[in-house]
């Protein structure tokens, strides 16, 4: 036992973004999220969280730039890495459906030991994957 709650989990991971609003357009247009929230902060703060249509897994908090340091981060929060991970249970419906909204894949779709994935770019750059995991 190591003393920390038995249930914890990662609720929410925070993305730089250029704008709200043409974030917010992106993913939820080209990637089917829904928009549980936009809450107005003052000071031209807004909090603002996207999930997948179902709700399922980390919601993701979009964070708009403030700041030279931050706006040199968009597109780029992990060097170049692949950043997050869109698990879905249909990979050939799902990556046929983000083509024709025009999302970027930056590879044919490959067959893995763990699944079935191809690396994506979202509207800043970010490397995602979109994967079906083998069950």
């Amino acid at each position: 036992m190591t003393g920390f709650a038995e249930h914890r989990s990662i609720a929410t991971v925070a993305l730089i973004v250029a704008n709200y609003d043409e974030a917010i357009s992106w993913y939820v247009d080209r990637l089917g999220f829904v928009l549980p929230e936009d809450v107005d902060l003052g000071g031209g703060k807004r909090w603002v969280t996207i999930t997948p249509g179902n709700g399922q897994g980390a919601r993701l908090l979009l964070a708009e730039a403030s700041g030279d340091a931050q706006r040199d981060a968009i597109g780029n929060q992990t060097g170049g890495r692949v950043f997050l991970f869109l698990e879905t249970d249909d990979f050939a419906r799902d990556h046929a459906l983000m083509l024709e909204k025009g999302v970027e894949f930056r590879e044919a779709p490959r067959h893995e030991a763990y699944g079935t994935v191809a690396v994506f770019a979202d509207l800043y750059g970010n490397l995602w994957d979109l994967i079906e995991p083998k069950r």
